[in-house]
């Protein structure tokens, strides 16, 4: 039952909206009685349940000659959580987007599989660290020497970047052997 969580708090962010919730919550009520109560025109009431019947807070229910308004408990039990729980589509345009700017990045520093700069930027410089970390083996144990050669293929200041490395959690040092995290 997933609603569109932007609908719902607008329809919220209305203190009359909030009075009617909180009187259907005591029992259903038709309109003319929610008028009474709240001292509200009729017309005022009809078209605020309206606005919460869009949402599925709200039901009506014909008996007589009266429309009764019950509140949608379902509704009302969503937590926070549920409504604003992002779709899977939107995961994956957030994926990509990640994907693009990661791919700017190496792009920006790299140049023939060379690293031109060490970026200033914490965010951009994990991506660069992450990028010269694919160079690595998982789970094989390398020698501080071996370290920095592979990390010289890809620029001089290999001491800088090494320490980087372990700093971000990418490579862990345990008596001089190194290991990918």
């Amino acid at each position: 039952m997933k609603k569109d969580c932007i609908k719902i708090f607008k329809c919220l962010a209305d203190k009359s909206r909030l009075l009617i919730i909180n009187n259907l919550m005591e029992s259903p009520m038709y309109v003319e009685l929610l008028s009474e109560r709240l001292n509200l025109a009729p017309s005022t009431i009809s078209f605020h349940l309206k606005k919460l019947e869009e949402v599925d807070l709200v039901y009506s229910v014909k008996e007589q000659y009266y429309v009764v308004y019950h509140l949608n408990y379902n509704m009302l039990s969503l937590t926070l959580r549920d409504l604003i729980n992002i779709e899977e589509p939107e995961k994956y345009k957030q994926k990509e987007r990640e994907e693009q700017y990661r791919n700017s990045v190496i792009n920006a520093f790299f140049e023939y599989g060379k690293l031109k700069s060490i970026p200033v930027q914490q965010k951009k410089r994990k991506i660069v660290l992450e990028e010269i970390a694919k160079a690595f083996q998982p789970g094989k144990m390398y020698p501080e020497r071996e370290v920095n050669i592979i990390i010289a293929d890809f620029h001089d200041d290999f001491c800088t970047i090494r320490r980087e490395m372990i700093a971000f959690n990418i490579l862990e040092r345990k008596n001089n052997i190194y290991t990918l995290v």
